[in-house]
């Protein structure tokens, strides 16, 4: 199956380690731009790893996470099967105990992202234990990936008014004591619509800590969170200290929404009436010469534009990240 567990995608973040280059977690919250994403790895001959956080399982679940995670789990599934590439999914920024343990009953994800980042670190240290423990108990297919530091800004609700960079010998601590397969660390970059060249990145820091889990024996893949303002020179470089996980979200919200308002403002009285026609919808404007262009409106049109933009998108960052061409599955 194109869609695996924790152990085959521990594998491909040995051969980025080996090689050098990082996979693309990519945030979904509905159907178009999975298909973008799942088009544009193909394209690009790279594995893929998809991102599901607690609220767009909430939004796809009908206020449900866990309807929300096996209704995207099976369609991850059921269109992986059209592709030969890896296919993964991490749950994104979680910290309901609840939710992950129905995560790991479930088996959906590949991996789980337990964050505490924003409790004090023995808390941290605990919270994050508890998770790679319930693994354990459960012999779950599934890595557990952790945080240390704060990122600014807000994802899935969380917000940080401040940036707390990573320590490297607090980092080999963590990770030796909460036995996590991934660390997300924080090296100046920022949830939401940030701009790169305003960031006080610190690429040193990364290899710093990467470093610092090599001299004790830990070869840990670390993490790069809120990447989406980061300029492709700047990712490069942190992908040369270890960082192997680069988290995109915000870029394809917004590609998701201009490529709509950029089709329908191409003539905008395909949707909405000209200045001074009253129509009605209720009436399905029957009272009236005008009328819009299904066409134009009928939601797929949009969606398949969505899907090729998120494809082209996906597949120029594959390039950027350098896991074009590195599918362990082709």
């Amino acid at each position: 199956m194109p869609f695996y567990g924790g152990s085959e995608l521990a594998n491909v973040y040995d051969d980025a380690l080996e090689k050098g280059f990082g996979l693309v977690a990519s945030n979904i919250a509905e159907p178009n731009i999975l298909m973008g994403l799942m088009e544009g790895a193909a394209r690009a001959d790279s594995d893929l790893l998809l991102q599901l956080s607690g609220g767009a399982a909430t939004f796809a679940g009908n206020e449900d996470p866990v309807d929300g995670l096996k209704a995207m789990g099976t369609y991850i599934e059921t269109i992986a099967d059209q592709y030969d590439i890896g296919v993964f999914l991490n749950m994104d920024h979680q910290s309901d105990m609840e939710f992950i343990e129905a995560q790991m009953d479930l088996g959906i994800p590949s991996s789980i992202m337990i964050d505490a980042s924003h409790e004090p670190f023995e808390e941290n240290v605990a919270t994050s234990r508890a998770v790679v423990e319930m693994k354990e108990e459960k012999d779950a297919d599934v890595l557990v990936e952790a945080e240390l530091g704060q990122i600014k800004g807000v994802e899935d609700e969380v917000e940080a008014e401040e940036a707390f960079y990573t320590d490297p010998e607090q980092a080999v601590e963590f990770v030796d004591r909460t036995g996590c397969d991934l660390l997300a660390i924080s090296v100046g970059t920022q949830h939401g619509v940030a701009k790169g060249k305003d960031l006080e990145l610190r690429p040193d820091l990364a290899g710093d800590i990467r470093q610092a889990l090599r001299d004790h024996g830990l070869d840990t893949p670390l993490v790069l969170h809120g990447s989406s303002g980061v300029q492709p020179e700047q990712l490069q470089r942190m992908l040369q200290h270890g960082i192997c996980k680069v988290n995109k979200d915000t870029r394809y919200q917004y590609e998701y929404t201009r490529t709509a308002y950029d089709l329908y403002r191409e003539d905008p009285t395909n949707i909405v009436p000209p200045e001074g026609v009253d129509a009605d919808r209720d009436t399905f404007f029957n009272d009236t010469d005008w009328s819009p262009n299904k066409d134009v409106f009928d939601p797929r049109v949009a969606g398949r534009k969505i899907r090729e933009r998120i494809a082209d998108v996906h597949a120029d960052l594959t390039e950027v990240s350098g896991s074009a061409g590195q599918s362990r599955y082709t």
